[in-house]
């Protein structure tokens, strides 16, 4: 394996640890994206730029991610 590839091997990688970090804390609230994946189309090449795509869910999953999204914000703000 080259270099490169191991750098790319390294990109994608850290997108997918990344991806399973959000998955979990969505999970830890209550919350499951059933599309949640990286985008295939943005590490097809040699130099990946992997983007994490989280995809469609249902106008009351919308809700409440935006109701856990406000919450850590007021938290964020009342320090």
């Amino acid at each position: 394996m080259t270099a490169e590839h191991r750098a790319a091997a390294d990109t994608i990688r850290d997108a997918e640890e990344v991806r399973d970090a959000l998955a979990s804390a969505l999970e830890r609230a209550g919350l499951r994206l059933p599309s949640l994946r990286l985008d295939p189309n943005t590490y097809a090449d040699a130099n990946p730029r992997p983007l994490i795509e989280l995809g469609r869910c249902s106008p009351p999953l919308a809700r409440e991610l935006a109701a856990v999204i406000e919450k850590g914000i007021e938290r964020g703000a009342a320090r």
